[in-house]
């Protein structure tokens, strides 16, 4: 597995054309009713575990209640759940009872957030501020996919999770994992380096996206 889903560009998307017969923006039409439920947030949950728990998309959520690049979830938060019939319970695992939940892979203060832009380019995760030489741990298990220098990332860590996600942890000063190595949830894979913060993503095959709805 190479590293060429750093350079993937973004895809221009195209609206379908107006069908004959499909009433004009003008003209008057049936509000449409979107079919879902309304879950209150719990303590604990995040939208990718309630996501696995109604089986729908993140991106469904994210897009059917606006949620800004910035924002996380919070508890008692009422939020829309596009296309489910009923109210269930996510259940919020231990640490240890589940691997594929997300961790936070260091403590710290978040200084930087998901699409803030720094001059012409935009934050493609969040930058996490520690103290130098602080222990980085992996966010969920994984294999280790790139363990080395990259170019405007310095010495990076990259997992792959299994199910099309990985994590990525730039700015270290010293990298504790192989290429090849499977690592657990939790486990120390690099030390943050001189810059004092480490740069997290959550990627999605090769699309970034806001590790704030990953993480509890």
């Amino acid at each position: 597995m190479g590293v060429l889903f750093f350079l993937a560009g973004c895809a221009t998307v195209r609206a379908p054309a107006v069908a004959p017969g499909t009433p004009s923006a003008g003209a008057s039409a049936k509000p449409v009713v979107k079919k879902g439920v309304q879950h209150k947030v719990n303590k604990g949950e995040t939208l990718w575990r309630i996501a696995k728990t109604y089986k729908v998309p993140v991106e469904s959520i994210i897009q059917a209640n606006g949620i800004p690049s910035a924002a996380s979830i919070e508890e008692n938060q009422l939020i829309f759940i596009p296309g489910a019939d009923s109210v269930r319970t996510v259940v919020v695992p231990s640490l240890t009872e589940n691997a594929s939940d997300y961790a936070w892979p260091v403590t710290g203060k978040v200084v930087s957030y998901f699409q803030e832009r720094h001059g012409l380019t935009a934050n493609e995760g969040i930058d996490i501020r520690v103290g130098d030489g602080d222990d980085v741990k992996a966010a969920r298990e994984g294999n280790v996919v790139l363990a080395d220098h990259l170019a405007g990332y310095g010495e990076t860590v990259i997992l792959d999770h299994g199910d099309g996600f990985f994590t990525v942890y730039a700015h270290n000063t010293r990298l504790m994992v192989g290429l090849g190595d499977r690592v657990s949830r939790g486990g120390k894979i690099a030390q943050v380096g001189d810059l004092a913060y480490l740069h997290f993503e959550v990627r999605r095959g090769g699309k970034a996206t806001n590790p704030l709805l990953y993480l509890p």
